[in-house]
């Protein structure tokens, strides 16, 4: 299980993302994707998930951040799945209650082979640090479709749109680290009565 690292390129005709990362990180990161809140949001995931996470992207920003946000949680979606590799040993399940302030939000993972999302989050403004809100959603989605995880999304409560946002993506953080964090009862198996995920 040592060395789950990867790196993936996406480049299309709207953007141009790379992601690397190291799954047994610090919670390094160096982030730019030319929206400053995604960059918050992501040095949130990789601090609560102890990932060491780099990414760079450049996209068509001067249309929206919609086509940038997408193919970041895209690629992200798809470094986590090479880095995992075959899942063996793994917990498999993770799950995070994350409060801030008047904020609480859920988040519990299923590292399945299946991907779904079921994101319950209202957020009470549509931007924040004038990034669209709408957006969070296509980011997980684009990681979840290309991670092949199922993805429970819940904001419980909150007022404040900033601290709704940061809870669930330290959320996330924390639950992915719980998902792919080594069972040292079941080291060299793959956590399905199938064989595999």
């Amino acid at each position: 299980m040592s060395g789950r690292r990867a790196t993936v390129e996406r480049k299309t005709l709207e953007t141009l993302v790379t992601v690397t990362l190291d799954l047994d990180g610090e919670g390094k990161t160096r982030l730019n994707t030319g929206l400053p809140f995604l960059d918050h949001m992501l040095e949130q995931v990789a601090r609560h998930g102890l990932i060491d996470l780099e990414i760079q992207a450049s996209g068509d920003l001067h249309i929206d951040g919609h086509h940038t946000v997408e193919d970041v949680g895209i690629t992200l979606g798809q470094a986590v799945a090479r880095a995992a590799g075959e899942k063996k040993g793994i917990r498999r399940y993770g799950h995070a209650y994350v409060p801030l302030d008047e904020a609480l939000s859920r988040v519990v993972i299923d590292l399945s082979g299946r991907p779904e999302l079921v994101f319950a989050v209202e957020f009470p403004r549509a931007t924040v640090g004038g990034f669209d809100t709408e957006l969070f959603r296509e980011f997980f989605q684009g990681f979840v479709n290309h991670a092949a995880v199922t993805l429970h999304i819940d904001g419980i409560r909150g007022r404040n749109s900033h601290h709704i946002a940061e809870t669930v993506y330290k959320a996330f953080g924390r639950a992915l680290r719980m998902a792919l964090e080594r069972d040292p009862r079941s080291p060299d198996t793959v956590p399905s009565t199938k064989g595999a995920l």
